[in-house]
């Protein structure tokens, strides 16, 4: 691509990134993926005290969503904001990759905010297919397909290496979330200026709960994979709802999972700030 051509692709991205119509489309996506955490949530409570028979992960969220009244056209709106929020976040890498040019920590900075946008934006088109697949009627349980492409893996030249990197990288993305609870470092996510001082207190509780939950999650599941990497068996790669039934099997097992069922919830209120209260960049 000439300079001319990247120049007015970062130039688009950025009237993208900046549409007011894109943004309200944004919102809606935040507000889809903390419903689908709250959903998750309250699976795993249901795990947690007898009462569990769905998968406690995505794909249970989204099933069980598909079973209400109005739950399939639901999940087609769902499903088409995580698209634009995939967008929003891909509309970010490209203007962060104007910064690639430069050197020192702002060189690194933009790299980082590019690798960063890229993941979200693919973390979202990924949840985006699942709602439209159930939405469909076409969905299926996370943990089958974790199994399956884990197995595909396997099956490829020096693809148990590959997987043990990628159950790492889950790790890490765990550990980092964790983190960014701890040190509150989650509120340069959310532009809190204009709300009022009880609504920022309660905001940031939301956070430092959340994401210490989600990470430990996170962590879980990459301690899974990892294992199946080991010990090359695809079956011990058990994704999400895995991660929940190792929770609920450690000592004091549903009051655990009761803790990691309520951070997660708080994590799902804190997209819903995030939807209030977006980040401006």
């Amino acid at each position: 691509m000439s300079a001319q051509g990247s120049a007015g692709a970062v130039h688009a991205a950025d009237r993208a990134g900046g549409s007011d119509g894109l943004e309200n489309l944004a919102r809606v996506g935040l507000i889809a993926y903390g419903v689908v955490h709250v959903l998750v949530a309250w699976l795993a409570l249901q795990l947690a005290w007898g009462g569990g028979g769905t998968s406690a992960d995505q794909s249970g969220a989204m099933s069980t969503l598909a079973e209400q009244p109005f739950g399939k056209p639901l999940l087609w709106i769902l499903g088409l904001g995580l698209i634009a929020l995939a967008v929003w976040q891909a509309a970010e890498a490209l203007r962060w990759r104007r910064g690639w040019s430069g050197s020192g920590s702002a060189k690194k900075k933009a790299v980082t905010k590019t690798v960063k946008s890229v993941a979200k934006a693919v973390v979202y088109l990924g949840l985006a297919v699942l709602a439209l697949k159930f939405a469909m009627g076409s969905g299926q349980s996370s943990s089958q397909q974790q199994q399956q492409r884990t197995a595909g893996v396997f099956s490829w030249p020096g693809g148990r290496f590959l997987v043990g990197v990628i159950a790492l990288i889950l790790i890490g993305v765990g550990i980092q979330q964790i983190y960014k609870g701890v040190s509150k470092k989650f509120l340069k996510q959310i532009d809190l200026g204009e709300a009022p001082p009880q609504a920022t207190r309660v905001i940031t509780r939301l956070g430092q709960v959340g994401f210490p939950a989600k990470g430990l999650a996170l962590v879980l599941v990459g301690c899974l994979l990892g294992y199946a990497a080991i010990t090359f068996d695809p079956s011990k790669a058990q994704g999400l709802d895995g991660a929940m039934h190792t929770i609920l099997d450690a000592p004091f097992g549903a009051v655990l999972l009761t803790l990691v069922a309520l951070g997660i919830a708080a994590f799902g209120a804190f997209c819903f700030a995030r939807a209030r209260y977006p980040e401006r960049t």
